[in-house]
């Protein structure tokens, strides 16, 4: 019996450092399994602008959906294809209503296509942890050191380990893990991380006021906190330390696209909107 009681007590424990691993603190990034979608996604920045730019913002996403499908609104001839497009749509930028209709708002009110590269970018990377991964565990590092070529064998042999660690959602063999890798690279050079055909580099950060500020008002809607807000590690994906992300919103501040102050310890951070949709129109104005 006492046994038993022992097993079901280090079983409780295991079961809930998983569950402490795996919720994180409040406002970071979610992990889950790695997937290998990203052979048939990619950045997909034609695709998503296209499904935006007829999002329907008083129909719910499976109506969108739906008439996305019932009128080809992607244009394409293989069914198979459109779904699996829709499939990494529905993953990256539809898991909260309020974050599609506020990417309709700013593909219809015409934001600048870098503004919306980056933001379209930070959605995909939350969504996907094998690119955020990526980013954070092997690109910034190497940007950190001022080394900015890429190398594939580097990238392949992280992922190697990943797989033999088990992060991956299955056993991937060495030809999935070659595409995966060639399709994580493929899909941060389309984002703009890195630049280059054949040999990638990494391209200088950049992002812009309007990206930010979008960025942050979606994050300080998970992170009530303004001074944990600046150390969440989603602004890692953009290369930025602390100081950069203090200094941008400084910048924000006196463009009147946000309101940034700190009293000591104390950090006060506000918008001139409610809701995320709110916000894409005051950003597009």
């Amino acid at each position: 019996m006492s046994e038993r009681i022992d097993r079901l007590k280090r079983s409780s424990g295991s079961a809930m450092a998983k569950a402490k691993t795996g919720a994180g603190k409040k406002g970071e990034i979610r992990t889950s399994p790695y997937s290998s979608k990203i052979i048939k996604a990619g950045a997909l920045l034609s695709d998503t602008k296209t499904l935006l730019s007829a999002w329907n913002p008083s129909l719910s996403v499976s109506d969108n959906l739906r008439r996305v499908r019932r009128q080809n609104l992607l244009g394409k001839t293989s069914r198979s294809r459109a779904e699996d497009i829709l499939a990494i749509f529905r993953q990256r930028y539809l898991a909260e209503e309020t974050v599609a209709r506020a990417l309709a708002t700013l593909v219809k009110r015409q934001c600048n296509g870098n503004t919306l590269e980056r933001i379209f970018y930070f959605h995909a990377v939350r969504a996907d942890s094998l690119l955020r991964d990526v980013v954070i565990e092997l690109l910034l590092p190497q940007w950190s050191r001022g080394a900015m070529d890429v190398d594939v064998r580097e990238i392949d042999s992280a992922l190697r380990k990943w797989v033999e660690d088990g992060k991956t959602s299955g056993a991937w063999s060495d030809y999935t893990i070659r595409r995966v890798t060639l399709g994580v690279l493929s899909t941060l050079r389309d984002f703009g991380v890195l630049q280059g055909a054949a040999k990638k580099r990494i391209a200088p950060a950049y992002l812009s006021l309007q990206a930010f500020s979008y960025i942050a008002f979606y994050l300080k809607q998970h992170q009530p906190s303004g001074s944990k807000l600046l150390d969440l590690d989603d602004w890692k994906l953009f290369f930025l330390p602390r100081e950069g992300v203090e200094r941008i919103f400084l910048e924000a501040h006196q463009h009147g696209l946000l309101e940034y102050h700190v009293a000591g310890s104390v950090t006060r951070l506000t918008f001139p909107a409610s809701t995320l949709e709110e916000y894409a129109n005051v950003l597009t104005q």
